[in-house]
């Protein structure tokens, strides 16, 4: 007796969600979010300008421009709010930053992972991080790793918290190295791994001794005109606004003398007499000229950033090893005891 023919297996359906996700009708009216636009608009919210976002990107400002309005065309909204050289954020554009950077960290791991498939492959270290770091953790713990590991290539990039962050995404880096205050730890989407604090000091001309002052009438006339004289340095807006409430709660006569957009310029200024800064301890290296001060501030928490598919696979295990023992052995300038003077009220 014959077998009965057997039946042939049924092929596997497709989700009827992926399957509208992929089907667009002709004529089908919208707009159509390309990662192109997703990455022009994350760049767009996060610099805040379009000088900025346009300098990430590598592309001139007015086709950006023309990008942003084209996007917020075609979805019926306005995304931003233009207020003198500022683009800030509408209701819908934080909805749809939200829901954007969803997108482009898929994307991105989608992408990690396919590089990560042929592990045989020879992977350079590319890291990027803020000055202080690079220059001070990053050669201990290069010297740290094992042989195997100082033959791979290294590509270093130095660049303020905002430019890793880009770097990152964009996959130019693969580690950044970075203060986790400096950024919005919400809307990063990478793991931080934590390296070590960085105490904040208040640096002023080493013949300006404040051990035991407690009122400024204590200090000579010379003394209470350098310390009323701030040297700040440019940082994101709210590391400002904790700044000037740190002056304005320590030192409320104090004004601001000059703004720079370097540790090194800000403390050759501090040398010469011309102020005092707020710096963080890292920044100040051996200190010469200098009396170093604890500020009574939450220290910088030092982070290392990196992609959740990166850290799962391994690949920099060794890297991010060696840069918490650098962190750790790491040698601080002298800094003296908070003074009186200097604890708010």
């Amino acid at each position: 007796m014959p077998k009965p023919a057997r039946a042939a297996e049924a092929p596997p359906q497709a989700d009827p969600a992926s399957l509208r996700a992929l089907q667009r009708p002709a004529g089908a009216e919208g707009p159509e979010l390309t990662l192109r636009k997703l990455r022009a608009f994350w760049a767009v919210a996060h610099a805040q300008s379009l000088t900025e976002a346009a300098k990430l990107l590598g592309i001139a400002q007015p086709s950006l421009s023309q990008q942003i309005i084209g996007i917020e065309q075609g979805l019926g909204l306005a995304l931003f709010e233009r207020r003198s050289n500022r683009m800030e954020l509408t209701e819908a554009g934080k909805l749809m930053l939200r829901k954007a950077e969803h997108v482009l960290r898929g994307m991105q791991e989608l992408e990690d992972s396919l590089a990560a498939f042929g592990s045989g492959q020879r992977h350079p270290l590319r890291l990027a991080g803020i000055e202080s770091l690079l220059r001070t953790i990053l050669p201990e713990a290069l010297a740290r790793l094992e042989a195997g590991f100082r033959q791979m290539d290294c590509d270093l990039m130095e660049g303020a918290p905002a430019d890793i962050l880009e770097m990152l995404y964009s996959r130019r880096a693969d580690i950044g190295l970075l203060a986790a205050n400096s950024i919005s730890e919400a809307s990063t989407g990478f793991l931080q791994i934590p390296m070590l604090d960085d105490p904040m000091v208040l640096a002023v001309p080493e013949a300006l001794v404040l051990d035991g002052i407690e009122r400024l009438e204590d200090l000579p006339p010379e003394g209470r005109t350098v310390l009323n004289a701030s040297i700040q340095i440019a940082f994101g807006t709210q590391h400002s606004r904790r700044i000037e409430s740190w002056y304005a709660g320590v030192l409320p006569q104090n004004r601001m003398a000059a703004r720079v957009r370097s540790f090194e310029t800000a403390l050759s200024m501090v040398r010469a007499g011309l102020g005092v800064c707020l710096v963080p301890a890292l920044a100040v290296g051996a200190a010469p000229g200098l009396r170093l001060y604890h500020a009574g501030l939450a220290p910088r928490r030092i982070v290392a950033l990196i992609q959740p598919t990166l850290r799962r696979s391994g690949r920099f295990d060794a890297v991010l090893e060696a840069l918490q023992a650098a962190g750790a052995a790491v040698t601080r300038p002298t800094i003296h005891p908070l003074p009186p003077l200097l604890v708010q009220a």
